[in-house]
């Protein structure tokens, strides 16, 4: 993935579900992704955590134009707020980097250990 050319690793990075969003709601997540969602906390948000993560996903998504992605097996709720507002200060390469990083993170996990 690494190797991929840019348009290649944007469609790897679009093709994430936004954390506590729509696909949680619907109940549209693979499930692999709803039990790590649920892992930290995300499926218990309440209303007003709820609003912050839309906000946030909404300004991450303007600015990068993809998710935010981070794996989520390694935070909770809280961590996952904090690294989106952190995040949110990189540049668009950094970030790229930063989500094919966790994406290699979420499959070294789900490899170790399929849940």
């Amino acid at each position: 993935m690494y190797e991929a050319d840019i348009e290649e690793q944007l469609g790897l990075i679009r093709a994430h579900p936004e954390l506590g969003g729509k696909a949680a709601i619907d109940g549209t997540l693979t499930k692999a992704s709803a039990i790590e969602q649920a892992s930290a906390g995300l499926d218990r948000l309440s209303p007003e955590e709820f609003a912050r993560f839309h906000a946030m996903n909404a300004a991450y998504r303007a600015r990068f134009h993809f998710p935010f992605i981070i794996c989520v097996r390694l935070n909770d709720k809280n961590s996952i707020l904090a690294a989106m507002e952190r995040r949110l200060e990189n540049g668009r390469q950094e970030e790229i980097g930063a989500a094919l990083e966790q994406i290699g993170e979420i499959v070294r996990l789900r490899l170790e250990d399929p849940t």
